[in-house]
């Protein structure tokens, strides 16, 4: 029997709060340690026409920082233009958000990696169909959670809130722990010097780093591929 391969789902207390930076991070870090790497987006919206195609940056940025390897395809196979949840998206185009392929398009990266990190889109409750979240999805593939905040006045609340939400849905999704991301080069917000005190706390689950402004490596370092490991083993 095939040993099950490790993987990490990351999601974000709220749009934009750098989601896509940290897991490009995280691939980058894996990639660079010798590992291959499967990289998952199983849709996004939003997308940019380039020809005759629709590009999901997202999906860009995490093919590219495991070396453009792998099909490009596969990262992100439901790509849609406008800038709304996924299912609105596809309806204004006549189309539908295939709910098989949101899970079937792991497969391949399944099979092809040692490792695979999933982004999801937006937040844990934002929704990719009529009827399913990317809660579902994270529930779904069995990956445990990696939550991305942003380090802002306020990012107690929304971590909090994802942190029970995941403790809640569905029985319960695992949470890796919290990645505190600074978004800003500089800030006169005083929250920023005690927000990591006051998560740690308060969350229950580990912060497991910091990213400071464009930095490149995570403070301090993590070993993703033994995190994701012993998380699988122990599942």
């Amino acid at each position: 029997m095939r040993k099950p391969v490790p993987g990490l789902f990351v999601t974000g207390t709220d749009t934009g709060v750098g989601k896509t930076y940290v897991a490009a991070m995280i691939v980058r870090a894996l990639t660079a340690a010798g590992h291959r790497v499967g990289m998952y987006k199983p849709v996004a919206s939003g997308c940019r026409s380039e020809g005759d195609q629709l590009v999901a940056d997202d999906a860009t940025a995490l093919w590219q920082a495991a070396g453009s390897t792998g099909s490009f395809q596969r990262v992100c196979p439901q790509r849609f233009a406008a800038r709304i949840a996924p299912h609105r998206a596809a309806r204004a185009e006549g189309r539908e958000v295939d709910s098989q392929l949101l899970r079937g398009g792991l497969n391949y990266w399944l099979e092809h990696s040692d490792v695979v990190v999933v982004e999801g889109a937006g937040g844990l409750m934002s929704p990719v169909t009529d009827d399913e979240f990317v809660a579902d999805l994270a529930h779904d593939f069995g990956f445990p959670l990696v939550v991305v905040t942003r380090n802002v006045l306020g990012t107690i609340n929304q971590t909090l809130q994802t942190v029970l939400v995941a403790g809640t849905y569905r029985g319960g999704l695992p949470v890796a722990g919290i990645v505190l991301n600074s978004g800003l080069a500089k800030t006169d917000d005083p929250s920023v010097a005690t927000n990591r005190a006051d998560i740690e706390r308060h969350a229950r689950v580990g912060l497991l780093a910091e990213v400071g402004w464009q930095a490149t490596e995570f403070t301090p370092g993590v070993d993703w591929f033994g995190f994701a490991q012993s998380l699988s083993e122990s599942a």
